[in-house]
C-alpha cells in the first residue's frame, strides 16, 4: 500500500478541520493510499490545537506547532514537507477550496514519470474557477498568474493544491518565500521540467476569512523579483536597474527644471540634479535590484556608488554638452539631449555596480 502525507498549513482554521478530516478520510478509504495528516498551524489565536489534537483521536492526524519564526504559509509548508514521513507529499489548503476527491489523482499523476511536479489547475482544460467571484477578483487572479509566467511552464503557478516528491525537492533550508505561493517556490527553485496539471473547481470557502490583503500581494511582488533574479540572474538585474534608473530619471528631471525656475543656468542644473538623482538610485538598487547580495556599509557604498556613477555622468554630462552647443536641434530639444546623455551612460554605470559597487555574491 503506497504512503502519502497531505500537508495543510493553517492560520484560523479551527472551523474547518473536522469537515477537512472527515472528507479526507472517506475519500482515501475507497484508495488504495495510507496517509497522515500534517496540520502545521501558523500561531493561530482560535481553537485550532485543541480541536487538531481531539481530531488525532480518531483520525491520523500530527498536528506542528512551529515556534521562534514569523507567521507565513509558506514556511508552515516547509515545515510540514521537513516532518513528512513519507516520500510522496500532497499540499492543500484547510478551507475546502480545493477538492479532496482529487488527492488520488494528482498522486497518480505523481507515479507516471520521475522529478514530476503535479498541480492543480483552474487555467486547464475542465478547470474551474467559483461562479461567485467578482470580476476584480478573478481579474487579480489572471494578472497574478501572467506575471508568473515566464518562470515556469505551469499554467496555474498559483495554485495551492499540488504533489511532489520529497526526494525530488531543492535543500529546503535555501528556499527563500514570502507569503503563500508556495509552490511557484518549488517550481522555480526546484528547477522541475516536468509539470503535469489536473483540472480542479475551485470553490469559494464557505467558513472563515480569505488570507489574501494587501499585504500579501506586496509579499507576492517581492517573491516575483526574487524569483525572477534566482533564474535570469544577471538579466533580472539589468531590468531592474533599468526600472530604477527611469524612477532615477523622474527626480533628475524634476530638479533640472525646478533649479532653472530658480535662476540657475541650464548646464549648471543638468550637474546639480545629478545628486539627487544618484542618491535615490543608490538606495533603491540596494535594496531592491541587488537586495539579494551582502551589504557593505551604506556610507562606504554610497561614495564609491557615487564615485563610478560620477564616470557616467561625465560622460552622461558631455554628451548633454556636445549635443546643445553643437547642434541647434538638440539645443531647441534639450530633453532630448539629456536622455540622450543617460543612454550613453546607463551601460556602463550598470557594468561597474554589479561588478564593483554591490560586488559581493548574490544570495541563493
Amino acid at each position: 500500500m503506497t504512503s502519502i502525507s497531505i500537508v495543510v498549513p493553517t492560520y484560523k482554521e479551527a472551523e474547518n478541520l473536522a469537515a477537512l478530516c472527515k472528507r479526507l478520510d472517506e475519500v482515501m478509504a475507497e484508495t488504495e493510499l495510507s496517509y497522515e495528516l500534517l496540520i502545521v498551524d501558523d500561531q493561530s489565536p482560535d481553537d485550532t490545537i485543541a480541536i487538531a489534537n481531539s481530531l488525532a483521536e480518531q483520525y491520523p492526524l500530527r498536528l506542528i506547532q512551529p515556534d521562534g519564526r514569523e507567521r507565513d504559509l509558506s514556511l508552515s509548508v516547509l515545515d510540514g514537507l521537513r516532518e513528512a514521513a513519507s516520500d510522496i507529499v500532497v499540499v492543500m489548503d484547510a478551507d475546502l477550496s480545493h477538492p479532496i476527491e482529487k488527492v488520488p489523482e494528482l498522486v497518480g499523476v505523481l507515479a507516471s514519470g520521475d522529478k514530476i511536479f503535479v498541480a492543480g489547475s483552474r487555467y486547464v482544460a475542465g478547470g474551474q474557477f467559483d461562479r461567485d467571484w467578482s470580476f476584480w477578483r478573478f481579474l487579480n487572479s489572471w494578472f497574478a498568474t501572467l506575471l508568473a509566467l515566464p518562470l515556469t511552464r505551469c499554467s496555474d503557478p498559483m495554485t495551492g493544491f499540488f504533489a511532489v516528491r520529497k526526494h525530488d525537492l531543492p535543500d529546503l533550508e535555501k528556499l527563500l518565500p514570502i507569503g503563500y505561493k508556495i509552490a511557484l517556490e518549488l517550481m522555480v527553485r526546484g528547477e522541475f521540467g516536468n509539470i503535469k496539471e489536473v483540472p480542479i473547481a475551485f470553490k469559494d470557502r464557505a467558513v472563515g476569512d480569505s488570507k489574501m490583503n494587501f499585504r500579501q500581494q506586496l509579499n507576492y511582488i517581492r517573491h516575483l523579483r526574487r524569483l525572477y533574479l534566482y533564474k535570469f540572474r544577471g538579466w533580472a538585474e539589468f531590468v531592474h536597474y533599468g526600472a530604477v534608473g527611469a524612477s532615477g530619471f523622474t527626480i533628475d528631471i524634476f530638479f533640472y527644471y525646478a533649479l532653472q525656475l530658480f535662476g540657475v543656468e541650464h548646464m549648471v542644473a543638468r550637474a546639480l540634479s545629478f545628486w539627487p538623482a544618484v542618491s535615490w538610485n543608490w538606495a533603491l538598487n540596494r535594496v531592491t535590484t541587488f537586495g539579494e547580495r551582502a551589504r557593505r556599509p551604506r556610507a562606504r557604498q554610497w561614495v564609491e556608488f557615487v564615485a563610478t556613477s560620477l564616470v557616467g555622468f561625465s560622460m552622461n554630462w558631455g554628451i548633454y554638452a556636445l549635443l546643445t552647443a553643437k547642434v541647434a536641434f538638440f539645443d531647441e530639444y534639450r530633453i532630448l539631449a539629456l536622455i540622450s546623455g543617460i543612454i550613453g551612460a546607463s551601460v556602463f554605470n550598470f557594468t561597474v555596480s554589479t561588478l564593483f559597487v554591490y560586488s559581493e555574491k548574490r544570495g541563493e
